[in-house]
């Protein structure tokens, strides 16, 4: 399986790679307000900025790690994205952020100012391309529609906005994960060893960005899954300046399918499962239609907490790219991360783990549809579903962001068209 261009937990999970082969020493970098850019200029071009594509990195904890970025966008295994561009004359621009869980709008200020260097930096009048993975197609989304809003921000000078797995009508955090790392974090999060791991992800979790991404979501344990109020003030933000840029042509891909082929992954299922010292008879379940007990969590000795949802649609086995995939590089998964999270607080986890689940459906991949409506998550996806001018779906349901020669390819010979 393809390496994902953006790996959403980051190096902080247990056991996950913690570090990668030094990427190339870039061509130039750009200091940021908010991030850092890193120019590749294509070998055709002389060392000259002529023809930028801005490619934007997403959701993670920290700060962008080119190293990482760099493996996801060229060494992954399977399609060399940054050499192919290069050869078609496109010089790439990896834009980073120095806070990736921080409000989409913030990291947006971020990109328009990268777009004004790429700009201000380039020879001759080619327009650019700019768009990013997963939460980077909403930064950038944002950015090109505020430039086209704002009189006092200059033509972002771009033709093509794309978008790769972004999660332009919600991404989906499981609530029995959500309750049960911030579980873990009231009752251990000062638990030397464990507890700086626990207060991490529960602090990802509850971070802007993820606030305002997550169609469901919970602050603690026992809140009611909805939209965050981080989301409404980031949807009403994007809708007052006009939602998406109008003056280029609006282009994205799924790791999911467009079929209404889920990734074979039951509703109301145990996911995962432990006993031990610490949690006796814990477990999570993935979502089901109608009232549901997604999960049973109890500290020893203590009284279990039984955590409930209501009105949501079996999404864990909806089309779409998958959470973390798991892979060689060490990735948990979703629920596989609630696995790991167990195991280090010294309880047994049953074998048989569930470990992912769909993050980003396809419909909110390609912008075509609530993902609130089961029918709706489960259909087929036609040119006319979607808000996009143009998009394509993988074949199988993959990897969020994995980067295949299948979705890469096709990037690439919308990026030809430019001319």
């Amino acid at each position: 399986m393809s390496a994902p261009v953006v790996d959403v937990w980051g190096p902080v999970a247990p056991g996950t790679r913690s570090s990668y082969p030094p990427a190339p020493e870039p061509h130039d970098t750009w200091s940021l307000a908010g991030g850092t850019a890193w120019v590749y200029y294509s070998p055709l071009n002389r060392r000259q900025l002529i023809r930028p594509v801005i490619l934007s990195d997403g959701f993670s904890s920290g700060s962008s790690d080119l190293d990482q970025l760099w493996h996801g966008l060229e060494e992954n295994g399977e399609y060399r994205f940054v050499s192919e561009l290069h050869a078609t004359g496109r010089d790439v621009v990896v834009l980073g952020f120095t806070d990736r869980t921080a409000s989409i709008t913030a990291n947006a200020d971020t990109a328009v100012e990268c777009i004004r260097r790429a700009v201000a930096e380039r020879v001759g009048g080619a327009k650019l391309a700019v768009g990013g993975f997963s939460m980077g197609g909403l930064v950038t989304r944002y950015a090109l529609a505020k430039m086209e809003q704002d009189p006092g921000l200059p033509d972002h000078e771009a033709a093509l906005y794309f978008s790769y797995d972004t999660p332009h009508q919600g991404a989906w955090l499981p609530v029995a994960l959500q309750a049960f790392t911030h579980f873990a974090t009231d009752k251990w999060g000062e638990t030397p060893g464990v507890g700086p791991v626990l207060r991490q992800f529960s602090a990802l979790l509850n971070s802007p960005a993820a606030k305002e991404m997550a169609r469901w979501h919970i602050e603690k344990v026992g809140d009611t899954p909805g939209q965050a109020s981080e989301r409404v003030a980031f949807l009403r933000a994007l809708d007052e300046i006009g939602g998406w840029p109008r003056t280029v042509r609006r282009i994205g891909v799924a790791n999911g399918t467009d079929t209404g082929t889920g990734n074979g992954l039951a509703a109301g299922a145990t996911a995962v499962r432990c006993n031990g010292p610490s949690l006796q008879d814990t477990w999570l379940k993935t979502q089901a239609q109608g009232d549901q007990v997604v999960a049973r969590l109890q500290k020893a000795g203590e009284e279990p907490v039984s955590v409930h949802t209501n009105g949501l649609p079996d999404i864990d086995g909806a089309p779409g790219g998958v959470f973390s995939a798991p892979s060689p590089a060490g990735d948990p998964g979703s629920f596989g991360l609630a696995a790991l999270l167990m195991g280090l607080l010294g309880n047994t986890v049953d074998p048989d783990v569930i470990s992912t689940s769909c993050f980003i459906p396809s419909v909110s991949a390609v912008a075509a549809g609530e993902i609130d409506d089961p029918k709706v998550l489960y259909r087929p996806i036609g040119p006319d579903h979607s808000a996009l001018d143009a998009f394509v779906c993988a074949r199988r349901n993959e990897g969020h962001t994995a980067m295949t020669e299948e979705l890469g390819a096709w990037l690439v010979n919308e990026v030809v068209a430019l001319g």
